[in-house]
């Protein structure tokens, strides 16, 4: 069996020493060098070709007789060139091959894959066919202009299908260069058509005799009142007689708006949203000359309503009964979406632009490479160990990963498969490596898998893993790319199916870096609008980078400054607003009859909620903690009851968990946490009993760490190399993120005050009042809502500022007591009887 295999991979072998040779850079150079002065002497020697070729023919076909001189400007090397490529060839189309080499040198001279050049040849070869053959078939006269080729072409179709059919034939082709190369498509030309003859019509109205005329004859009001200013002749009229028919005849603007009786997020300012506002109608007015008398315009007369006639005993008494007016049902969401189009979420940060792939950084050593030795080597062990058990093997195959091979083996009929899964310790030992993980059997196969580390592991950058395909076409609400399984395909997750995540591992093995992952993975697939972010890193330091992003992705409370939270004291608070932003969310998904957060959104889109009702458009929400352990050992049940309750009925309104945690211990990943959280990631641990913590079986301590993950979502574990994304590739992202238009704060949370708040001293006095105090009452009474946050935007105070204000207020008795969730209620109905409080309390005194 040993030498079959050898045999079988010799090929292999070979293919893989070709697939190592690799051009050197200054080859490339050189050659690329070479190939862009070639495609100038061909341009040269062309151009003149054309212009004294008919003497140099005799010369071209005497190249070796020095004596004959040449006319081409490079000589006779030009003149041959010429000759080969023009007469012989392809005709006036060989310019065509000046512009091919001189890319192709381009591209190696910048070190540019040659891969991407592929289409270039392709249609620029065939448009150097298709146009000899068409200058061979108008110009058969002219040799020079269609070549040997196109002459000799057209006469060997036309041999078979006649003049006709050859004209057809050319026909053809060039549609195929112009349907697939240029993308020429019928609607984009009808559309082009129709735009010119909208311009021709509008050209013809401007130049309508009639419309000129009536230009020329009457007076622009703008110049008129420039002449009135510098005191020119006045005509015989006074200006109460221009202003009294006026009055006669008044337009009322406001009925000739549109009335919408439902607000659905539409605003009107272009300069915000981009749609263009809603115009009222414009009636120009017409200055008349002082001796005709000025006629308003005559409304028509509104359509009478048809009346039914009933006639009765008494011809003096007639009874006539109106019939009713035609009722339109109009959908009022389907009016909006046809005038302004969907809603946009995006539309305040429309020229927002996402992170390049230029950023991350390109490492040199990126694929797998094939050790033929070692893995004929492992191989030759594994069935040595197994045939000194008395277990013989059927067939085994070989997947290499990028830092874990995997041996799938097929086992001769009646072979226990618990008997292989008892040798674990036995093949570690023959193979002298660290981390051997048997699979008995593979889910789906009818094999058993035995991974192995590589001798040399091979890191998988985040570069790599995001512009593969499988990311950047990915159709996912969260799209996560994590990294690479065993047969080196990019593992992409969904975050909203998942629909939280757990990672736990020891210190050291790739959780903070996974984190980055995921968070760089939503940076570079959703807009700021549609995903927001809450960081809590109690190391202060791993996060951090995320700062400069805040007002694009983060998501903090009112009153704090920081938005990436890093005081154990303060996660109490914003688990807590979370929790009230569930509920709110909940509410507005009630009123909305739909069930989960996408169907929210697309109904909003689609106009169909009112705003003014407090409808919005939802983001996400992604809470990521980053050591979950001290948190829990610094607030206990305070953290734990928060999380839970996010964990079980947060999925449905968009606001996903990631909690990472370096100790995988019961008291910390409790069994409420655990049963809430089916996606769990793993990294290496140092014991079996911490990996059945995690995933409730064990294979974690059997990692080799540095990335090397186990993935599950409740059902099939799966091994995955993390993609490794370094401290300055992220800063890079945030950078590249921070420099662009942001939103005017971060995504503000609700407001959450604890049960302390309630058992402050609220008995101010009077003159100790702030100065602000009156202006306060008077936004907190106009507005009907007594809040913090709404005394913090109007007066742009501090948060501390505006809670004693609201203090102040609530002792005076113009606010109600804190209500939870709830904005405080407001006992003053209206400015009038706020201006008779103050009066009452200045009498007071």
């Amino acid at each position: 069996m040993a030498k079959k295999s050898s045999k079988e991979t010799q090929p292999e072998n070979g293919a893989d020493t070709l697939k190592k040779f690799k051009m050197k850079r200054q080859y490339k150079f050189i050659l690329g060098c070479l190939l862009v002065l070639f495609s100038v002497a061909l341009l040269v020697a062309f151009i003149s070709y054309f212009v004294n070729g008919q003497e140099d023919q005799s010369v071209a076909n005497a190249f070796i007789d020095r004596s004959k001189e040449a006319q081409n400007w490079l000589g006779k090397f030009g003149a041959w060139l010429a000759d080969a490529f023009i007469y012989k060839g392809f005709g006036a189309a060989s310019f065509l091959f000046v512009k091919l080499f001189f890319t192709t040198g381009s591209f190696l001279i910048l070190d540019i894959p040659l891969r991407k050049l592929k289409s270039t040849w392709f249609w620029d070869l065939f448009a150097l066919i298709v146009v000899s053959m068409i200058l061979g078939f108008f110009a058969n006269s002219i040799p020079e202009l269609g070549g040997t080729i196109g002459y000799e072409t057209n006469t060997f179709i036309q041999d078979y299908i006649g003049k006709t059919g050859t004209l057809l034939v050319l026909i053809f082709s060039v549609l195929i260069y112009l349907i697939f190369k240029i993308r020429l498509s019928p609607d984009g030309v009808k559309a082009f058509y129709e735009k010119k003859k909208a311009d021709m019509q509008a050209d013809l109205e401007t130049i309508n005799p009639a419309t000129s005329e009536s230009a020329d004859t009457a007076y622009n009001l703008e110049e008129y009142a420039i002449n009135d200013e510098e005191n020119e002749p006045q005509p015989d009229y006074t200006i109460e007689e221009i202003v009294q028919p006026k009055s006669q005849f008044e337009i009322n603007k406001e009925a000739l708006k549109p009335t919408i009786s439902s607000y659905s997020g539409i605003d009107l300012n272009p300069n915000k949203t981009g749609i263009d506002p809603i115009h009222e109608p414009d009636i120009e007015p017409v200055l008349l000359t002082p001796n005709e008398p000025i006629v308003p315009p005559v409304a028509p007369p509104p359509t009478p309503v048809q009346k039914e006639i009933i006639k009765t005993n008494d011809d003096a008494f007639v009874i006539e009964k109106a019939q009713d007016e035609d009722v339109i049902v109009e959908n009022l969401a389907a009016k909006l979406v046809e005038n302004f189009g969907l809603f946009d979420p995006t539309l305040e940060l429309s020229n927002y632009k996402f992170p390049t792939i230029d950023l991350l950084k390109e490492y040199a050593s990126v694929g797998i490479t094939i050790n033929q030795e070692e893995l004929e080597e492992n191989k030759n062990r594994i069935v040595d160990t197994l045939r000194n058990y008395k277990i013989d093997i059927a067939q085994i195959k070989a997947t290499v990963g990028p830092s874990v091979t995997l041996y799938e083996i097929v086992p001769e009929a009646g072979i226990r498969i618990s008997k292989i899964k008892s040798l674990e310790d036995d093949i570690a030992l023959s193979l002298s490596a660290l981390g051997i993980r048997i699979i008995a059997p593979i889910p789906g196969k009818g094999t058993i898998g035995i991974e192995v580390p590589n001798k040399n592991p091979t890191m998988v950058p985040m570069k790599t893993v995001i512009s593969a395909s499988r990311f950047q076409e990915a159709e996912m609400e969260l799209p996560i790319a994590l990294g690479k399984t065993i047969s080196n395909e990019t593992f992409v997750v969904d975050l909203a199916k998942m629909p939280h995540l757990l990672m736990a591992g020891a210190t050291g093995q790739g959780k903070s870096v996974g984190l980055n992952a995921v968070l760089t993975s939503l940076l570079y697939k959703k807009h700021p609008a549609e995903v927001k972010f809450v960081l809590v890193d109690p190391k202060k330091v791993e996060l951090t980078l995320f700062n400069k992003i805040e007002r694009h992705y983060l998501a903090k409370l009112p009153d704090t400054e920081d938005a990436i939270i890093t005081d154990n004291t303060k996660v109490i608070n914003t688990l807590n607003s979370l929790c009230i932003e569930m509920d709110n969310r909940y509410s507005l998904l009630k009123d909305a009859m739909v069930r989960n957060i996408k169907e929210y959104n697309e109904k909003f889109k689609a106009r169909k909620l009112n705003p003014e009702n407090g409808h919005r458009f939802l983001p996400y929400i992604v809470l990521v903690v980053d050591e979950f352990a001290d948190l829990i050992m610094t607030a206990g049940k305070e953290v734990e009851t928060p999380i839970a309750r996010l964990a079980q009925l947060a999925r449905a309104i968009g606001i996903h968990l990631i909690i990472a945690t370096q100790r995988p211990s019961v008291n910390v990943i409790t069994g409420i946490i655990k049963a809430n959280f089916p996606a769990r990631i793993a990294f290496r641990v140092t014991s079996k009993i911490d990996s059945r913590t995690i995933l409730d079986t064990q294979g974690a301590d059997q990692l080799i760490g540095r990335g090397d993950l186990l993935y599950t979502n409740g059902n099939d574990l799966v091994r995955v190399q993390c993609a490794f994304v370094d401290t300055p590739e992220v800063d890079k992202i945030v950078d590249f993120i921070g420099s662009q238009k942001a939103y005017a704060t971060a995504y503000l949370l609700p407001e959450y005050v604890g049960e302390e708040g309630s058992n402050v001293n609220l008995e101010f006095d009077i003159s100790e009042r702030d100065s602000m105090f009156r202006e306060a009452a008077e936004i907190i009474v106009t507005a009907q809502q007594g809040s913090a946050s709404l005394l913090q935007r109007k007066l742009k105070l501090g948060y501390n500022r505006a809670g004693r204000l609201i203090d102040q207020l609530e002792a005076a008795g113009i606010v109600g007591p804190f209500e939870g969730s709830k904005a405080r209620s407001v006992n003053i109905p209206d400015l009038v009887a706020l201006e008779h409080f103050f009066n009452n309390e200045q009498n007071e005194e």
